[in-house]
């Protein structure tokens, strides 16, 4: 049987270091950064950009799903 001490999966080194996280810091830690981390994002990106920024973003967002689409369709 090969050597498998302290070998562990990414997910379960996730797992492990979420829970020594929360044992640590609390529920409240974790409500903090989700705050600071929308607000920075979202707020910030929509303060820096605006309106038309969005309008964009979406077009192509939108032209590259109508191009899938149709590619899609071509090879069946």
């Amino acid at each position: 049987m090969p050597d498998e001490k302290g070998k562990m999966t990414v997910s379960e080194a996730g797992r492990k270091g979420g829970e020594t996280t929360s044992k640590k810091y609390g529920s409240e830690f974790y409500e903090e950064i989700g705050h600071k981390g929308g607000k920075k994002g979202g707020q910030t990106t929509k303060e820096k950009y605006g309106h038309a920024f969005y309008e964009e973003i979406g077009h192509k967002g939108g032209q590259r799903v109508k191009s899938l689409i149709e590619k899609g369709k071509k090879a069946m």
